[in-house]
Order: C-alpha cells, then sequence, then structure tokens
C-alpha cells in the first residue's frame, strides 16, 4: 500500500488547513496522523480504526483536529483548526498492514508510510 500525504501549507495563528491521506488501494488497516518537528520525536496525533469506530487525538489536538475516512475514495482526512506555532511540523500518514479495531497512536504500531507533507504555523 502506497500512501499520498497532501494539504499542508503555511498558516496564520488561529487558521485551518485539512490534510489528506490517499492510498494507492483499499487498506483494511487503520489510519493514523502523525507529526515531527525538528529535533523531536515523531509523536501520534490521531487515528482511526478501520471499521471506523474507533478514534484517537493527542490531548493537545483534542477539540481542535477532526479525523475521518472516505472509504470510497481510499482516504482519510484530518481537519485541523485553531492552529498553534507549537503545531508546526511535518505530517505523515500511516496504515497498518491488518484489520485493527482499536487503532494506536505509536508509531511502531503501522506498517506503510507515507512521505509527509509540511505545516507551517506562523504569523
Amino acid at each position: 500500500v502506497q500512501l499520498q500525504a497532501s494539504g499542508g501549507g503555511l498558516v496564520q495563528p488561529g487558521g485551518s488547513l485539512r490534510l489528506s491521506c490517499a492510498a494507492s488501494e483499499s487498506t483494511l488497516g487503520s489510519i493514523g496522523w502523525f507529526r515531527q518537528a525538528p529535533g523531536k520525536e515523531r509523536e501520534g496525533v490521531s487515528c482511526i480504526s478501520s471499521n471506523d469506530d474507533n478514534t484517537f487525538y493527542s490531548d493537545s489536538m483534542k477539540g481542535r483536529f477532526t479525523i475521518s475516512r472516505d472509504h470510497a475514495e481510499d482516504t482519510v482526512y484530518l481537519q485541523m483548526n485553531s492552529l498553534k506555532p507549537e503545531d508546526t511540523a511535518i505530517y505523515y500518514c500511516a496504515t497498518t498492514r491488518n484489520y485493527v479495531h482499536y487503532c494506536s497512536g505509536i508509531p511502531s504500531s503501522y506498517d506503510y508510510w507515507g512521505q509527509g507533507t509540511q505545516v507551517t504555523v506562523s504569523s
């Protein structure tokens, strides 16, 4: 499975962006979004389980970010609102090889990764 992340860019504090993660084929796996800022470890942002029943958000993203999936388009979206300068990072999407009922925010739980899209929040 190949993943293509897109939708990043430069936005002012308080602004919004919608990231997309398009899969090359239909996947049974869960989809996770992660981010990595310069000099920091990759961290979990959000994820959605294989059947969309369960989602996860990191504490700092709760209430600001929303993850959703369009199975017809094999695409997962991350709507990011009220963006802050500390949200600046490269955002990656990833998927698991197998069906997962509860998704994980841990990078090592995922098997396939996209190339990342840069999000910069600055005035």
